[in-house]
């Protein structure tokens, strides 16, 4: 017999580094799943990912047990890290912190196509774009 879902919740986490300490902890306690059990399977699975953000789907069943899957990096995440900066802009219509080129563009949209909604890398190329614009990074 199929479990019961309970809930299912998103957290982004650094890969390979999820400790106990909020946000983890306090969003797997208030479900009650064991959060060491957590931490341990999802730095195993995301260890050769280090040094990104990777996204965890978390579904809790009615038994207190739970699954989850991984997602590629944020597009936000992939955006700051092909252009070396550190955040988006605060002010985005005004200052801008970068620019991306078209090749790194259709390299993110290929990247992450899997995760999106679409199949076209045109589609997903937008995608793109329009996170760029709202972090304040120039696109070509």
């Amino acid at each position: 017999m199929a479990k019961v879902v309970k809930t299912s919740f998103k957290l982004n986490l650094a890969a390979g580094e999820a400790t106990p300490a909020p946000p983890v902890g306090p969003a797997l306690g208030q479900h009650g799943i064991p959060i060491m059990e957590f931490i341990k399977e999802y730095n195993a699975k995301t260890a050769d990912k280090k040094g990104n953000i990777i996204p965890a789907v978390i579904t809790v069943y009615e038994d207190r047990s739970f699954s989850f899957i991984t997602k590629l990096p944020p597009i936000a995440a992939m955006i700051k890290k092909a252009l070396k900066i550190d955040k988006g802009s605060g002010q985005p219509n005004t200052v801008k912190v970068g620019k991306l080129t078209l090749a790194q563009i259709e390299e993110i949209a290929k990247e992450k196509l899997e995760d999106l909604n679409t199949d076209s890398v045109t589609a997903a190329s937008e995608i793109v774009r329009g996170t760029a614009r709202s972090m304040g990074v120039e696109t070509e």
